[in-house]
């Protein structure tokens, strides 16, 4: 049937509206992840959204990151995000930004990670629903997926732009990225072994880094909950400050951290960072629509553990582990009236690797107050090792107790007596261990809970404190282990001769 005048004119109006529309809404989604989230969220998600602050926030510096990657501009930074489950976290970040980067770099290759393949292609079909919408295709007309390279693993832009999906562990050899997305690297739902730590901090450390366009360029984005003491979160932030200190100290930087920390705790508490966002909090809740603070005690039922990485973003349960480090107060010791010092040793024959030697030095005060008054921690083979523990025992003077713990068995036995020939001349505690190190270290916490102990300032200061406040959690117990015999020999009268 033939149209009239009024039916072409009305359909061309029609026509014209709609291109109208989507220049507009081109125009805004380009220049605003957020409002591209916004525009977007329903060719994925059929639910309505909740627009909490954190979404809006968390788009935008993730578009700061982008903004240099796009101008080619080395990095200010890589951005590490550390908030709770049920949170849109995934939604954001692995979902729709790959797919709104494409719209201002259609070349950019992204590699996305999670800890299974299977999460990361599910996370990466989903991205591409969007790219594959009505919508989107009439927005950004000129973003045309190839027909040949589709997969959900790998898919690729007709301008040669991929997102390749990847689980941890897994191998992406002759793979360069734009830009990198992490996304809980350790299964949240599964007990935390040494092993996935490992292999997920290694991939991260070693394939990951490796993995780049240009490495002064491409930004990583790491977002998870905290899920242990060393887990990626801590592991990436710890790299990089490591890296800037060794820039410092050769001259070539002012030791400036590449990384920044958004931390977005579920309940407000001295780990939210930026501070700034404090104001952000209603009732002391990030998101209360979300995360009310009803479903928040469900959650904790679940455990305290589980309830403070997960939700307070820091795995250490209020009240729920051996120490309140809070209660040691950092001060200048006194320098006379020690009723007794020791210097408590725990072995390592590792150099290089594995478990540190320990060696602190404790005091007892004419106060009955009890100082950590220095920590030595390294990696050493055993005759570099005993080598280090006679330097010490000079430094110390002879008037210092050497304790020295004693393994179950002849290998123990042997090594311990090994040491007391070398010390000759010094007065030599031997601990026979019998107790399990948490057993061990019961009294002592009692006196640090109470406010009795004090520590001399010094730079082993934060290390020596992050393992008592994760014990018996702690990736590593050998501060706590000759901390708590330093503080049992301290605690109780000694006789007052050679070996005890």
């Amino acid at each position: 049937m033939k149209k009239t005048p009024k039916q072409i004119k009305d359909n061309e109006l029609l026509a014209t509206t709609y291109i109208d529309e989507y220049e507009l809404i081109r125009s805004l989604t380009k220049e605003s992840f957020y409002i591209f989230v916004q525009e977007f969220w329903d060719t994925i998600i059929p639910e309505a959204p909740v627009w909490n602050w954190h979404i809006e926030y968390l788009c935008n510096e993730a578009q700061i990151v982008c903004e240099r990657m796009f101008k080619g501009l080395p990095k200010d930074y890589d951005l590490v995000v550390n908030v709770s489950p049920g949170s849109t976290k995934s939604t954001i970040l692995s979902v729709m930004l790959p797919a709104w980067v494409w719209t201002r770099k259609q070349s950019a290759t992204i590699i996305a990670g999670s800890y299974t393949k299977d999460l990361a292609m599910d996370l990466a079909l989903k991205s591409r629903d969007i790219i594959l919408s009505e919508k989107y295709m009439q927005v950004y007309p000129f973003v045309r997926m190839r027909q040949d390279q589709k997969a959900k693993s790998e898919f690729m832009n007709t301008k040669r732009g991929k997102r390749i999906s990847i689980g941890v562990g897994g191998s992406i050899i002759g793979k360069h990225a734009d830009l990198i997305i992490v996304d809980d690297p350790l299964d949240p739902q599964a007990a935390v072994s040494e092993t996935s730590l490992k292999t997920a901090n290694t991939w991260m450390n070693d394939t990951l880094s490796t993995r780049k366009k240009d490495k002064a360029i491409t930004p990583t984005i790491l977002i998870m909950q905290r899920l242990h003491q060393n887990d990626p979160s801590a592991n990436m932030i710890t790299k990089a400050e490591e890296h800037a200190k060794l820039q410092k100290k050769m001259g070539m930087g002012d030791g400036t951290i590449m990384i920044k920390h958004i931390c977005l705790p579920a309940e407000i508490t001295d780990k939210l960072k930026p501070k700034s966002l404090k104001s952000k909090y209603i009732d002391g809740l990030m998101d209360p629509i979300r995360l009310s603070r009803e479903i928040l005690l469900g959650y904790r039922a679940k455990g305290g553990y589980m309830y403070a990485g997960q939700f307070l973003q820091w795995p250490v349960p209020a009240g729920g582990l051996m120490f309140d480090t809070s209660k040691i107060q950092i001060m200048t010791p006194p320098v006379r009236h020690w009723q007794k010092r020791i210097r408590f040793w725990d072995n390592a024959a590792t150099a290089g690797g594995g478990c540190f030697t320990v060696g602190t030095l404790m005091g007892l005060d004419e106060h009955d107050r009890y100082w950590v008054l220095d920590v030595q921690r390294f990696q050493l083979g055993t005759a570099a090792r005993e080598e280090k523990k006679k330097q010490m025992a000079l430094m110390d003077g002879r008037d210092v107790w050497i304790g020295l713990e004693q393994e179950p068995g002849s290998g123990g036995k042997d090594q311990v007596v090994n040491t007391v020939k070398m010390l000759a001349g010094y007065r030599i505690h031997v601990n026979k261990v019998s107790q399990d190190k948490v057993v061990r270290a019961d009294p002592f916490s009692v006196q640090v809970n109470y406010g009795n102990v004090y520590m001399a300032p010094g730079e082993w200061n934060q290390a020596y404190l992050n393992e008592l406040e994760f014990f018996p959690e702690s990736t590593y117990k050998d501060q706590v282990d000759t901390s708590s015999g330093g503080f049992n020999f301290l605690s109780v009268k000694q006789r007052v001769a050679g070996v005890t």
